[in-house]
């Protein structure tokens, strides 16, 4: 734990490092604008308690006619000029911190985009959206007053310890107590500050993870009545949330009483000896003033630097974690040496494939496979058999740990993702409908397509007739994830967009689970007219829907155990002849 705590600084100054040396590069031109503009602001504060000499000795203790005019206009001079640079300063600091973390929120973004599925499945939907949202927050605030406020403060501090300095250096010595004394509490605060955070930005995480989990499971929540439940957990987070920022109000407000009474030290220590000395005739009435006000002058930029001290340790335990995820290389990347996949025989072939996910669950075991060119091969087994991994495999959602996984005849690892991931169509279970509208969904399978294209693809998927009958028909926005379309539409959409996409290759997991006996009378016949001179591997639980499929295979605890066409399996009887035999059983039950 020591040592924990001895790398702490070192990290705090990587981390800026960091930040400072990737992000701020392109912004030097405007950052040597903001410098000016700190520079003229800080001076113009010291040469406003310079000025308080003349203004004494000269307009109060000599009463000097001559000298009114001349002083006057010396400090509006500094006041239009502080206040033009002040303008320069927040603007252009402001920018270059907004700037800074735009840059790191679209690269965090493109970096979530890029993440393998296992790394989904480790990091719930709601800590990434915390991440995105919560802690970009805290980074962009932070990053904006330590860049506004921080180097402000220091030139204003060393301005006017400069005058304190030319007025008195005894004095400026005498009064000086109150910085180390102040530097250290500051330090401390922060250390404090910067683990209530962590915690705090934890927890944040963890309560938008849960609130995705309620509003996305809504219907079950009211339909088992488990609102005060969800109440009771929620509420156990917010509690946790409200003492976690009252401990970080505690913390950051006891420097106040602290500096203050610090502060009174010192002035009362200027005063017995800067007044001792006027008395004696050592210095001027307007020297031990012009000294005095630019001490309680200095103190106004050492609480900022207090309050920003603070500030910058929340904002870098938002940057550890957000940095934390950039530091995360996907585990699918291209080979250096890879190439485009260029399919002219859309053959798919795996050989002697092991894979198991990172909880020890092993998947696939020896796993051979052929998919002939042009030919649609089902997979079928229980759940849990491989059947979904099968798939996933293909366009390197995951990739294999032995064996291999070839395209016309070339191992895709070999292949960049985009040119593999190009020449394949994929419609899953678990339909993505997105808030946008009916035209724009169909049109994601691919960019550019035309109207006449988007409409035949509807058609072909048995879309267009209750697209049509929508209000506002192809414009019609669907919601959320779909939410104003029912399943089966929903499912024909997803349908409709993999069928624009035209790939040589098709990969359907339940294409059909969630249509109707009519829609998917339809889309089947839909899928045999796509299916022609394409190679298709399909995932299917109802086995009528794959009767017609060239080849079964059937999958039994990761393993291959059978292959033949419908009749030659049914006549096996095995697995495929055992679940069919079970779903006929089935339907009969349920029949009316």
């Amino acid at each position: 734990m020591k040592k924990d705590k001895k790398d702490k600084p070192a990290n705090s100054l990587q981390l800026l490092r960091r930040i400072l040396s990737l992000y701020l590069r392109p912004y030097l031109s405007v950052l040597g604008l903001a410098a000016l503009c700190m520079f003229v602001s800080s001076g113009m504060t010291g040469a406003l308690a310079y000025l308080m000499k003349p203004m004494i000795d000269k307009l109060f203790e000599a009463h000097e006619q001559a000298a009114l005019i001349p002083v006057c206009i010396a400090v509006m001079t500094v006041f239009v000029l502080r206040g033009i640079a002040n303008y320069g300063n927040e603007v252009s600091t402001s920018y270059i911190g907004q700037r800074i973390v735009a840059d790191i929120q679209s690269q965090l973004y493109a970096h979530l985009l890029g993440a393998d599925l296992a790394f989904f499945h480790k990091n719930p939907p709601g800590q990434l959206m915390s991440r995105m949202t919560s802690d970009i927050s805290v980074m962009r605030y932070t990053v904006s007053e330590a860049l506004t406020g921080m180097g402000r403060s220091t030139l204003t501090l060393i301005f006017l310890v400069f005058v304190m300095f030319r007025q008195d250096w005894r004095m400026a010595i005498a009064s000086f107590i109150v910085f180390p004394l102040a530097s250290l509490l500051v330090a401390n605060l922060g250390k404090r500050l910067r683990r209530n955070s962590a915690s705090t930005q934890a927890e944040m995480a963890h309560f938008s993870s849960v609130l995705a989990e309620t509003f996305q499971g809504i219907r079950h929540v009211k339909a088992y009545g488990m609102e005060g439940h969800e109440q009771e957990r929620t509420g156990g987070i917010i509690e946790n949330l409200f003492r976690l920022a009252l401990k970080s109000v505690r913390i950051s407000s006891i420097a106040m009483p602290i500096t203050e009474t610090l502060s009174g030290i010192a002035i009362v220590v200027v005063l017995l000896y800067g007044g001792g000395r006027v008395v004696r005739g050592e210095t001027t009435t307007g020297a031990l003033f012009s000294f005095i006000t630019a001490f309680l002058m200095a103190y106004d930029p050492m609480k900022r630097m207090a309050k920003l001290n603070g500030v910058v340790q929340m904002g870098l335990a938002a940057s550890e974690r957000v940095m934390g995820i950039l530091d995360m290389p996907p585990a699918i990347l291209d080979k250096l040496d890879a190439v485009p996949i260029f399919v002219t025989h859309p053959c798919i072939r795996f050989e002697n494939v092991n894979f198991w996910y990172e909880d020890g669950t092993h998947a696939l075991k020896d796993f051979s496979l052929e998919v002939p060119e042009g030919k649609t091969v089902a997979l079928v087994g229980a759940s849990g058999s491989g059947k979904s991994t099968v798939l996933n495999l293909i366009p390197r959602f995951y990739d294999v740990q032995e064996g291999r996984v070839l395209i016309d005849s070339m191992d895709i690892r070999n292949a960049t993702i985009d040119s593999l991931r190009g020449n394949l169509a994929f419609v899953s279970q678990e339909i993505a409908i997105f808030d946008d509208t009916v035209r724009a969904n169909i049109a994601y399978g691919r960019a550019g397509a035309s109207e006449e294209e988007i409409i035949e693809a509807a058609k072909a998927a048995a879309a267009h007739g209750f697209i049509m009958e929508m209000q506002n028909g192809y414009d019609t926005q669907v919601g959320a994830q779909g939410v104003k379309l029912s399943g089966g539409q929903r499912q024909r959409i997803a349908i409709a967009r993999a069928m624009l996409r035209n790939a040589p290759i098709l990969l359907l997991d339940e294409a059909t689970s969630a249509l109707d006996t009519e829609s998917e009378r339809l889309v089947q016949a839909a899928l045999r007219r796509l299916r022609a001179g394409r190679t298709t591997l399909v995932v299917a639980h109802r086995l009528s829907t794959i009767r017609d499929a060239d080849v079964i295979c059937a999958l039994d605890e990761g393993r291959l155990v059978e292959t033949g066409n419908h009749e030659a399996l049914l006549q096996k009887g095995g697995v495929y002849a055992r679940l069919y035999g079970l779903q006929l059983s089935q339907q009969e039950t349920e029949k009316p």
